[in-house]
Formats: C-alpha cells, structure tokens, sequence
C-alpha cells in the first residue's frame, strides 16, 4: 500500500523513520553526499535493527582515487575530513558514540561511489524487512541527516507492494555492487577519529609548555592541523623528527641537521619543528627562515597550508605576510620589524653581504634558526680524499653564509640546519656543519673550552667511520670523549645513572676530567667501560647525535614495529630514454647550429678565463630546446631585449657559478664579442631559423603523452604528466606548440612559472592565473598535464601525476633529483611512476651521459643522491676537457660517506588519535605577532 509523507504534517524523523527501524531485521539504505552528518539521526534508531545496516552513498572521489586501495584509502579520509566533524556541537556527541558503536560492531556497513559514477546521487531510497518476511520500501527528498529527517522541507513516498520493493532492492545492489565503490572499512582513520572526537577536549597555547612529554605535545599540536585534515598526516619518520627538535630544545637547545633524501618531506618537518618550539616559548624570540630566494614562496604556501602557520617573507625590499599583504618598508630598517613572528629571509641577502641587512639580522636574540639548502655554507677550500690529518684538522676558511652562521648561532637558542647533501666531497663538511651547530651551544662538539676530542675533525671523522675507536681499557682516556658533551638522560638509561651521580642536569654538558672520580666503582665498570664505551663511537659520535638522515630505501625496506607494515610505500622508477637509441638525432641544419655554438664556445673561452658556467650559456640553452637556443643567441646579438630567462635569481652562494644574465668580470667580458665570436653567433642563428620548428623533442614528448613513442605501451596522460625545463623560453614554446596540435584539442594544459607568468592553453589560447589554482586543480585531480619551470616548481607537490618528462637535463644533478622529487614523494598513491630523459645525440647532455652511465648508480648509492659539485663535469665535458671530468668523478668516487643505516632513525607516534587539542585560533593570533 502506497502512503505519502510530508514533513510539514510530521517530522519524519519521528513518525516514519523512528517507527519502521523498529524491529527491522535489515535496512539498505541509498543515502546522498557522504559527510559526517550522514549518520547523525540514523545513528540512534539504528541500534533498533536487529540485522546488518548497508548504506550506499556518493563523494567527490575521483575515479584515479580508485586506482589503489591507498589511494582510496587516503581519498576517504579528504572526504570525510572536508565535512568538519571536529565542530560537532556537544549535542550531537551521542550520535557520534552510537556511530561508532555501530562501526566498530559490523553492524553498519557504508560504501561510497564516486560522483563521476552515476552522477550525484539525488534518487534517495530504502529497504526495511522485518522478521515476518514483510517489507517496506521508501524514497523521496530525504537524506539521512539531520538536515533531511529534522529540519527540511521533506516529501516521502513509502510502499510495500512486492514489485516496489524489488524496484528499489535491485536499484540497491546495482550501487552497492557496482566495482568502483569503495567500502568505508578500507579506511580504518573514520572510525578512529569518530572515536577521538568523542573525547575531544580544546586546550590553550599556554598549557602546553607545562606538559612533560613532547610527544603529546607534538601531537596535540598537529592533530587537527591541515597537514592531518587535509593530507595524509606526518609519517614515522617526519614525527621523529619534530619530537626529537621539541625535546632538544627543551634541553637548552635544539641543534640538527636534517639530511633527510629529496622527496621526504623535509620542509614540513622543519616547520612542524619550529612551531613546536615557538609554541613552547611564548615569550620568545623570532623563528628566522633563511632559505635560497625561490624557495621562500614554497616555505610561506607550506607553513600556511599544512600547518596554518602565519608568516612573512623579505622580498629585499618589503615584509609580505601568507595573505600577500605588503607592509610599508624604510629598507633594510624593516629587514628587523617582521610582522609575523616566523620570518622568510632570502640567503642571498646575507651572501651580498649588505652590512645593514645583515646587522638587522644579528641585532636580536632568536628561538630558532632555521637554514634550507644548508650545504651552500661550506669553507671554501675543501680537502683531498686522501688528506692527512693536519690538512683535515686545518682551520676552514668560511665563505661567506658559513661565516653568518658561525656569527648568528650564539643568538639563537636552536638551529636546525636541512640538506640532502650534508657530503659532496669530503666526510669534513659534515664536520663543518656541527661546527656551525656548536657556536653558542656545548651539547654538539662540547664546551666553550673547545678542548673536547671531539673537537678535532680527524678524530671526530676517523670514529665516526669505524676507522677508530673510543679507547676502553683505559677509562680515564675514554672518558674524555664521554664527559664533553656528555649526552642527555633521554639518550640512554646509563647517561640518566652517570647525570644522577653527578648531580647534573640535562642542561649542563662539559664535566672536567675528575668528574671521574664522583662516579661509584660499579657505575664506572658496568655502565661506563662495559656498557657504554665499546659501542660509544658507533652510536654516541657527535655526528650520529646530532645528523638525522633518512633514505628512501631504507624507509621502504624498514619494517615499523607500531604497524607491521613499511615505514613507507615503496615507489619505484621506470626511466625511458637511457640507452643509446633514446638520444633524438637532430636534423641538419640544427646539428650544424649546435656545432657552430660548440665553436662560440670554444672561442669564448679563448679569450675569458674562468666562468666556465657562463662560457657555456648558449650550449646549456640549446641543450634544452631549439628555440631556447634561438632567442639566446639573438638576445646575445641585441636583436631581442636581453633578459634572464632562468627563473633562480638567488646569489646564495658566493662561490656558485655565475648565474644567467649576470656577467663573470664585467659586462665587457660578455658584451663586447670579438668579430669571430659575432660572425660564430650570427651563423647560428641562421642555421636555427632555417631548422625552424622541427625540434625532435617536441616529437619525442608528444609520443610519450600520446602513448606512441617507441617503447612506450599506454599514454602517459592517462597518469598525468609534468614536463620539466630549466628554462621559461622552452616550457612556454613547448606549451605552444601543444596547443596547436588537435589531439590536445579540448583538454586544458597548464604552465607553472615564476614572475607571475603562469597560466594555462585553452583552446590554442593562453590564459594567466594565480600559480596556487594549478595546484589545487592538480590535487583535485582536474589537471593531468602541466608544465614547470625548475626555480618555480621547487617543493610543489604533485604527487597526482604518475609520469614525468624531463624536456632538457640541468647541469646541477640536485636539480634532477628535485624534478623526480615532485612526483616520487609521499602521497604517490602509484607503486610505479615513469619518468623520460629527453636529450640531443652527440650534445654535451648526452656526452656527459655516456661518461656519467656506469658511475651514476654508485654515486648515487654513495650519497644517496648526486652531489652538486658534479655540475663541472657538464662544464668540462663541454669544452672539451674530458681528462679533468674523469678526474672529478673519480675523486667523487673516492669520497667516503660516513653516513650509513644507524643515521636513519625513525620512531613512530601515535599522533592520530590524540583527543587533546589545541585551540588553533589562538595558535593562529599567538603566532601572527611581529618581532
């Protein structure tokens, strides 16, 4: 029989839906949009049924969110997360203890189809039998939320005719069955923050300083920050890290490094680090950011959208905060009257060495300093591999960041210094690093004496390595490596009996030899010789102590004891284009030019002595695309405006190479071009407009995309692609070229740059655009072809896209490995991304390959990635000096990484389930004041 139900006669909630559950024995449920809500009045009625609850729904998946069962799993977690059931009012509490209860039973189960499945799901219908063999079918407006049953304006039409109920069933199972729905149970984070919510409690900034356990702290903290509620949340490792900063600082300061591998996540690490200790100083001093200039960006969007962090960042000229507000600016007197109390400082200001900047920067007291890219401050006469002692142990002669750094670190209570590449020649500048970690604190190489053994490079590299030992038989000999620094209790429960005996706190590090003495027989024999002075130089060394660093192939073979499952999801690399054959033959006309600009090259380098980088400007351009090259020879020639076309305008090195645009001696040196050198150029270029637009690699990437370059088996749209260049004038004339072709016609192809020249094609036509619109349609799974300049794309996260063009090879191999680094990084839901090196026959790319081929994967595994002093081979390779880019490499060789499996440390947290806190808006205001 067919009755009809108004709201406005009844609440539903009480006269139908209260009444049918009752006694049912089964209830299938088509619902609407799964969100927090979905549950909410269902959630009490629901114990009412005596059998299974089946609920089907509809989300904002996206069908690639399916490709995987952790991608499903992760886009669940976005999906429920996006509703804010953290702002559930107290009243709906018991609703969330019945939901859980009914989760946790398996007496609800819920799937939920994609939106692209069948559409939204607006045909809202059930099925309820009852014990009896009777049953009853409804459908209407209603969906099962508070909203619908309660409040809303609601029809409802209800029928138990047989031929209904079939109806209805049929309609059911076809949703429930359906391949692409994903069960609720593949993403156990649900019910476990429907049971966190339960007990949640908001606590204030103030509080936190005075609870003991930095892990609670941490978790408090990051529980219900973006990076938890819109991401994935901190992984093992990047948890270790925060807690490990948080309790050090507490101990009178946190001084790191973290060397962790490109790709895991060291911003966000550094970042959650530093609120933790801001948070845990209220009244303290500045977080000073420096980092190299295009990466202050990427550090404001990273502290703003993971962990709503306020700050501000020096342009060189003003403040601008997260909200692109610029402050009015008196020059390099505001550098010291930061608006936020994180502040963004460009390294090069420092390297320029602009006394009055740079005396802002010295003229306070800070709570943390924080270095990106720290090996860029490094002393600047390295030593041989096989250097003795004295050369190791000789004073560094700093350039000019180290010399900063030396100079800031007494005004700091913490640092923490972040590369991937703590060692590129030399174990010493690991050393180096400590010894910049040390000015202004004794808990690194020792105390202000300085008379530590530690304090010796050699010795402290020599035991570090396994190549010494901290001596055992005599105890007063090894005590001297023990007693300064002296590590805290946290470190090892014989350090806590050795403090006790000593009376000393955590705070004090530097104990004179008789110190000895006030230890009792039993401690000295059992806890010092026997227990900590075998293993003291394999686990006790400063660098081990204070170097934190992470591959990704440990973390991807390390079992985690809290899950039993890896510490990470391994994701391989399949590279194209390696062998012989991969190298793109050049046509004739642009053959000739590149060996005419081989010959500009050479010319060049006849007449300027040094600047190898600039002497090989234009070979770098046409090694990345044909028109690159073109407009660069042009612009030499002054028939186009000259301006830089490489995006990393960042002097954070005054011993880098010069950078494009910016003479090595003078302006003459590249200006003032002989006759020979101007007849070379303009030879060039004739030859490159008579090769016109037949560039190889416009084919040859247009054949990946497209699924039919040889060797490749399906399109690599499907996955989503991001095409790499060094250079503005490349990705622009390769974003053209695409949208003209047809078989890109209707799809949107996007263009991340800096200088605000980002946007996307659209119908053959370019449109401008906010860089963050890319990425959002990225995340969101809209976009699935972008390209990227290197400068701009430093950090972005495009874990999304499955495949990778590399449209030219950067002569800086940290370069490259930042490119894959933007795919092959936490949150790749593939196990497999592909990646294609494009490259000239006979170039200097692919010379340098040939040289490189069989010596990468040792280099590699050496360093765990390439260094970048390697970038002089492309140079010399270049201008024909093969001998000395043997040498190099196999002086790169030869260098011993001291760093092994005991650097990866790792212990997991459990952060996610914490019910305590913290009130974000008064972080938000607390965090927001000026210096």
């Amino acid at each position: 029989m067919l009755q009809r139900h108004s709201s406005r006669l009844n609440r539903l909630d009480k006269s139908v839906l209260a009444q049918r559950l009752r006694g049912a024995t089964s209830y299938d449920r088509i619902a609407g949009y799964f969100r927090s809500s979905l549950f909410e009045v269902a959630g009490e009625a629901l114990a009412s049924v005596a059998g299974p609850v089946r609920i089907i729904c509809n989300s904002d998946l996206d069908p690639q969110d399916l490709a995987t069962a952790a991608a499903a799993q992760a886009a669940l977690r976005r999906s429920w997360c996006a509703g804010r059931p953290e702002d559930a009012p107290p009243a709906a509490l018991p609703r969330y203890r019945a939901l859980y209860d009914a989760l946790t039973s398996n007496k609800l189960e819920v799937r939920v189809l994609p939106d692209t499945a069948f559409g939204l799901i607006h045909g809202k219908a059930g099925v309820l039998r009852y014990a009896d063999g009777t049953a009853t079918a409804f459908m209407g407006s209603v969906n099962e939320s508070l909203s619908a049953w309660k409040l809303n304006y609601e029809l409802l039409w209800e029928d138990n005719d047989p031929e209904t109920i079939a109806w209805v069933q049929a309609e059911f199972d076809a949703l429930w069955n359906d391949p692409r729905a994903v069960d609720l149970s593949c993403c156990p984070f649900i019910v476990q923050d429907v049971q966190r919510i339960i007990t949640r409690t908001v606590i204030e900034p103030a509080q936190l300083p005075a609870m003991p356990d930095p892990t609670q702290v941490a978790a408090a903290v990051a529980v219900e920050a973006p990076v938890y509620r819109r991401e994935q949340g901190l992984w093992p490792h990047q948890k270790y890290f925060a807690r490990l900063a948080l309790e050090r600082h507490r101990l009178g300061g946190a001084r790191l490094v973290l060397a962790d591998q490109v790709g895991l996540g060291k911003t966000v690490q550094l970042a959650m680090a530093a609120m933790l200790m801001a948070l845990d100083d209220p009244e303290g001093g500045p977080i000073l950011v420096l980092a190299p200039k295009p990466l202050l960006q990427q550090w404001q969007d990273e502290l703003m959208e993971l962990l709503d962090l306020p700050s501000a960042r020096w342009t060189g000229k003003t403040w601008v905060d997260e909200n692109d507000l610029e402050y009015p600016s008196e020059g390099a007197k505001s550098l010291g009257k930061c608006p936020r109390r994180i502040g963004l400082v460009s390294q090069g200001l420092v390297v320029r060495g602009l006394s009055e900047a740079v005396g802002q920067l010295l003229s306070r007291r800070y709570t943390c300093v924080i270095v990106d890219e720290a090996h860029r401050a490094r002393r600047r006469k390295v030593p041989k591999v096989d250097a003795d002692a004295d050369e190791v142990n000789e004073r560094a002669e700093p350039n000019k960041l180290m010399a900063f750094l030396r100079e800031i670190g007494p005004k700091t209570k913490s640092m923490l210094l972040a590369t991937a590449t703590p060692v590129q020649l030399h174990p010493v500048e690991a050393w180096d690093l400590l010894h910049i970690l040390s000015q202004g604190n004794d808990g690194v190489l020792g105390g202000w004496t300085h008379s530590s053994r530690w304090y010796q490079p050699s010795r402290c590299l020599d035991i570090a390595t396994g190549d010494a030992e901290v001596p055992t038989a005599d105890l007063r000999e090894g005590w001297e490596f023990v007693r300064d620094p002296l590590p805290s209790k946290f470190e090892n429960p014989a350090f806590d009996r050795i403090r006790r005996s000593l009376d000393a706190e955590d705070t004090r590090w530097q104990f004179p030899p008789e110190s000895l003495n006030q230890l009792s027989p039993a401690i000295q024999r059992v806890q010092l010789q026997n227990g900590l002075l075998p293993e003291y130089g394999a686990h006790y060394n400063p660098l081990l102590r204070c170097i934190v660093r992470r591959t990704r192939a440990y973390l991807e073979a390390t079992i985690n004891p809290a899950t039993g499952s890896y510490f990470l999801p391994k994701v391989t690399v399949k590279l194209f284009g390696e062998d012989h054959e991969g190298a793109l033959v050049l046509g004739s006309y642009l053959r000739e030019a590149y060996v005419e600009a081989e010959e500009f090259s050479q010319l060049l380098a006849q007449r300027v002595k040094g600047a190898g980088f600039f002497k090989t400007l234009l070979l770098r351009r046409l090694g990345s695309s044909m028109e690159a090259g073109r407009r660069t020879v042009a612009k030499l020639l002054g028939e186009e405006p000259d301006a830089p076309d490489d995006e990393d305008d960042d002097d954070a090195d005054d011993e880098a190479p010069v950078q494009v645009g910016r003479p090595p001696q003078g302006a003459s040196d590249f200006k003032n071009f002989t006759d020979k050198e101007i007849d070379s150029l303009r030879r060039c270029l004739n030859l490159l407009k008579q090769g016109g637009n037949n560039d190889p690699k416009l084919e040859a990437l247009i054949g990946y995309l497209l699924g039919t370059h040889p060797g490749v088996s399906e399109s690599w749209l499907e996955r989503g692609c991001i095409l790499f260049s060094q250079y503005y004038d490349t990705v622009r004339w390769t974003g053209d070229e695409m949208a003209k072709r047809p078989e890109f016609a209707g799809m949107d192809i996007g263009l991340y740059a800096g200088s605000n020249r980002s946007g996307f094609w659209r119908d053959g036509r370019f449109q401008r655009c906010d860089r963050n619109v890319l990425k959002k349609r990225v995340r969101e799974g809209d976009l699935k072809l972008l390209l990227g300049t290197d400068a701009a794309s430093e950090g972005l996260n495009l874990q999304r896209l499955g495949t990778l063009i590399n449209i030219d090879l950067p002569w800086n191999p940290t370069r490259l490995e930042q490119r894959k680094g933007r795919i092959q990084r936490i949150g790749q839901a593939r196990s497999e991304i592909w990646i294609a090196n494009l490259r000239y026959r006979d170039s200097v790319e692919d010379r340098v390959h040939q040289v490189l081929a069989d010596r990468l994967e040792a280099i590699h595994g050496l360093f765990g990635q390439i260094p970048d002093t390697l970038e002089d081979v492309w140079v010399q390779v270049a201008l024909n000096d093969e001998a000395a880019a043997n040498q190099l490499i196999d002086r790169t060789t030869a260098t011993r990484n001291p760093f092994d499996a005991k650097y990866s440390k790792v212990e997991d947290a459990d952060w996610e389930t914490c019910a305590t806190v913290l009130n974000g808006l008064s972080m938000r205001e607390m965090l927001a004041k000026g210096w």
